[in-house]
């Protein structure tokens, strides 16, 4: 029987919520931890990072907060403030009550706003040790009403220096309250940290996820600053050209914006998500693997379930919660011996997420530059090349030689030549190419550039033959 979440003990409300975001079957440490967690138990978890351990303290945390309660009840301690971001993030997303407030701490951040955030409440917060104490010794964190606390990624803070901050902030937190430590190793003062302040705590030991295939090809685009990943997804997607590719999101309400967008490019595309019925995903699927559909926008319900042959390339519009989810995504291409692409699009803010998956599946990602608007020129003049190529071995090219013969009366061959090369390559590129105009080009490339033109080479000049001299 597959598990579910709701099986663990989650409300009906959460399991929906969830399925809607793409997860429907719980990771091992999720099967393991959220029913001790609910149960009330203190626990100790021995799991890497991208093991979807998030969610296994979050879910549980999130059933029972008092969202009425402006007071912090719930306290996540993480070593770095990209962390705290990321969880901060995930809990977010995993949360149904708009009175709940979720609240990232850390330094580098105006901590008089921080004050300001805790004065409005805040049932949840995530920080890092330093920020936390500083609060706390300035009166300003009161943890009087807490009623959970979660140490997550406890061997880092033991390699960073933390753990005397860490236990200076457990010996202010009240006695009765409900603990989570979370460690990929059990270092001895790991040991005597969770000797000290866990009660009867139950031990969870996860594996760590497999590394991926080698035969398949990971790479990542950094996102710049102000763009949206639309933005620069589109020039990828041009250069790559995939024969067929999943490309995935984490929730449904992207996937139908991002089919919704490149429909409206010109792209063969559809999406794949739980809101689809068993025979609309039925009949996707044989789209799909007939080739009338060249890509699919997906969440995660898609990584196990959807199963297509020469899968070309997976492309990781947003980056999912766990290395584990990561691996079963780009498991789709690189198959029985083949070559595949996995591509990952990546914000500032998921570069802590990104050095986590590479570490858990023990493989460097290459680095790659979004295309330039001549790069992309010059591949679609290359493939374009090539289709001449190809037709001048056809069959059908002969109905065209008599509009060459009459246009030769007037024209030099060359010119002609070049014209109909110019004419069918301004019908192949994509639209955004196409309008004249700076705003366009940068929209699309970033290209700072100013030209008025999007042709890659300039046009070329008009040679009339001269008049037939009458005898």
């Amino acid at each position: 029987m597959t598990l579910s979440f709701n099986s663990l003990g989650l409300s009906e409300a959460r399991a929906n919520h969830l399925e809607s975001m793409g997860f429907t079957t719980p990771t091992p440490i999720q099967a393991e931890a959220i029913p001790h967690l609910l149960a009330g138990r203190d626990m100790v978890g021995q799991a890497q990072t991208g093991t979807g351990k998030t969610a296994a303290f979050s879910l549980p945390m999130l059933e029972q907060i008092d969202a009425n309660a402006p007071t912090v009840q719930a306290l996540i301690l993480t070593p770095t403030r990209e962390l705290a971001v990321q969880v901060s993030e995930s809990i977010q997303s995993f949360n149904t009550n708009r009175r709940l407030n979720i609240l990232a701490l850390y330094g580098g951040q105006s901590i008089d706003r921080q004050i300001q955030q805790l004065r409005r409440g805040a049932q949840i917060v995530v920080g890092t040790p330093g920020r936390v104490l500083d609060l706390l010794s300035r009166g300003k964190l009161d943890l009087s009403e807490l009623s959970w606390l979660v140490l997550d990624e406890a061997d880092e803070m033991l390699n960073m220096g933390f753990i005397q901050d860490v236990e200076h902030i457990l010996s202010q937190s009240p006695a009765e309250r409900q603990t989570a430590f979370f460690s990929a190793t059990m270092a001895p003062a790991i040991r005597e940290l969770t000797a000290k302040f866990l009660r009867s705590p139950v031990t969870v030991t996860v594996e760590q996820p497999k590394a991926t295939p080698s035969r398949i090809n990971q790479v990542v685009y950094t996102v710049p600053r102000g763009w949206s990943k639309i933005r620069a997804l589109r020039p990828i997607l041009e250069m790559e050209n995939p024969e067929s590719a999943l490309i995935f999101v984490r929730t449904r309400r992207t996937a139908a914006d991002l089919t919704r967008q490149l429909q409206a490019a010109g792209h063969s595309v559809d999406e794949y998500h739980g809101d689809l019925s068993q025979s609309q995903r039925e009949r996707l699927l044989l789209r799909f693997r007939q080739r009338q559909v060249r890509w699919v926008v997906a969440t995660d319900i898609a990584a196990r379930g959807l199963d297509v042959e020469d899968l070309t390339h997976v492309i990781n519009y947003e980056l999912p919660d766990s290395a584990e989810n990561y691996v079963h995504r780009i498991g789709r291409t690189g198959r029985a011996g083949k070559e595949g692409v996995a591509i990952s699009l990546v914000s500032p803010l998921d570069k802590y997420k990104l050095r986590q998956i590479e570490r858990r599946t023990r493989q460097k990602f290459t680095s790659a530059q979004i295309p330039t608007r001549a790069e992309i020129a010059a591949r679609h003049l290359e493939s374009l090349q090539t289709q001449v190529r190809e037709a001048i071995v056809g069959e059908r090219m002969a109905s065209f030689l008599p509009i060459v013969s009459q246009l030769s009366e007037e024209y030099d061959l060359r010119t002609i030549a070049a014209a109909a090369l110019q004419m069918a390559y301004d019908q192949t590129r994509p639209a955004w190419m196409r309008s004249d105009g700076g705003s366009q080009e940068d929209e699309s490339t970033g290209s700072s550039s100013g030209s008025k033109s999007s042709s890659p080479t300039p046009k070329p000049r008009v040679k009339r033959k001269s008049a037939a001299r009458r005898d």
